[in-house]
């Protein structure tokens, strides 16, 4: 035998995403009351979990959730309760209804996709949860936000990867995540020919080709590049900026050749 027929082939290296390997993680990472515990210990009582849904979306809403659930929440554990998006629509809407009968409080909140557009997905996110908070019935002394930070007087916790950590978390995460696939669900029937009941409105292949195909809607997110693209308003609207832009440079140049003559 020779040396070379000797010595073992490497394995092939498998590839792995950055989503993926994302998605590993989370699934590692264990969801339980410590965080609830942990602000217990320090005095707060009515905690309040405030997630959102659809952030990443190219059409309607994002959705926020805040609940507040009970100092004994184990149950909610033991029946699975995690990230929405490690959990299948029946386990979810399963869960939504174990919730809403458990918690003390429970409110959503919707931002539209023009209000995105205007302002920004990020600070459209941020009015969503603050707005669900803002609704509860119950006052929380504490929010425990899933890496976020609200304009409200409440103390609060940024909780990185809060929705597979924190039960409350968690809880806004299914609460919202069941309302927004619901609402697109409904949509679908209104604005068909997208697909809106299978992918919610996310930018998957069959979304993004039927924007080319039949363009987009009222409900989509003209500021997001993947509608924008495919919008013939976004053409002229980028025209008339232009425009505008080069007519301001101009008076501008005017006024300043004016205080100089003057």
């Amino acid at each position: 035998m020779s040396i070379a027929s000797a010595i073992p082939y490497p394995r092939a290296v498998r590839t792995v995403t950055a989503a993926t390997a994302k998605q590993q993680m989370l699934k590692q990472l264990v969801c339980s009351d410590a965080p609830e515990q942990a602000l217990r210990y320090h005095g707060f009582r009515i905690i309040a979990g405030v997630d959102e849904v659809g952030r990443g979306a190219l059409f309607g809403p994002v959705v926020a959730a805040a609940v507040i659930l009970p100092e004994r929440m184990n149950g909610l554990a033991r029946a699975g309760l995690k990230d929405s998006k490690q959990m299948t629509r029946e386990q979810r809407e399963k869960l939504d209804r174990r919730i809403r009968k458990m918690a003390l409080a429970v409110s959503v909140a919707e931002v539209d996709a023009e209000t995105i557009d205007r302002v920004n997905i990020y600070q459209a996110t941020r009015m969503a949860m603050l707005e669900a908070v803002v609704r509860l019935t119950v006052a929380p002394d504490h929010l425990l936000i899933d890496a976020m930070r609200l304009d409200h007087p409440c103390r609060q916790t940024k909780l990185i990867y809060g929705d597979a950590l924190s039960l409350s978390i968690a809880a806004a995460s299914v609460v919202a995540k069941v309302h927004r696939d619901r609402l697109m669900r409904e949509l679908d029937s209104v604005h068909p020919g997208y697909g809106l009941a299978s992918h919610k409105g996310y930018g998957t292949p069959a979304h993004r080709r039927a924007l080319v195909e039949i363009g987009p809607c009222v409900l989509h997110r003209r500021s997001f590049a993947p509608v924008r693209l495919v919008d013939p308003d976004a053409v002229v609207e980028d025209a008339i900026s232009a425009e505008l832009l080069f007519e301001d440079a101009d008076l501008e140049g005017a006024d300043l050749e004016d205080a100089e003559w003057a």
